[in-house]
């Protein structure tokens, strides 16, 4: 069973979009921008937590896929990075990942708080 950790979410913190770039949150939770975004003081970016709860010392893969964030008639587009391709659980069956994520920016999108989706799968190899 795949469950979303009670609190987690795939922040990308809070940020000024410039004339474009990209902002970037690592599966360990380290946020980073390219081009004209930079982060505002104070701003606190975090990677999504999800835990596997199953077989004793099974193997499985992991995908995420794309998501998308929206506010105010604005949709932007991300793309997800799980922690790792592939775990494995431990001897009482459980085991945990984290997904990170790079968000595009084309520097016109309207300033407010931005909410989305994407998908995790988890399967048995």
């Amino acid at each position: 069973m795949l469950t979303h950790a009670a609190g987690a979410t795939l922040n990308f913190g809070s940020f000024t979009t410039g004339s474009g770039g990209t902002v970037s949150v690592t599966a360990a939770s380290v946020g980073s921008t390219s081009s004209d975004v930079g982060f505002v003081p104070g701003s606190v970016e975090a990677a999504d937590q999800f835990t596997v709860a199953g077989d004793v010392s099974r193997s499985f893969s992991i995908s995420t896929g794309p998501g998308s964030v929206a506010y105010n008639g604005t949709t932007i587009s991300f793309i997800t990075v799980p922690s790792a391709p592939t775990g494995k659980t431990d001897s009482s069956g459980a085991a945990s990942f984290t997904v990170g994520g790079t968000l595009t920016l084309l520097g016109s999108e309207p300033a407010g708080g931005y909410s989305g989706t994407y998908n995790a799968t988890v399967t048995y190899n």
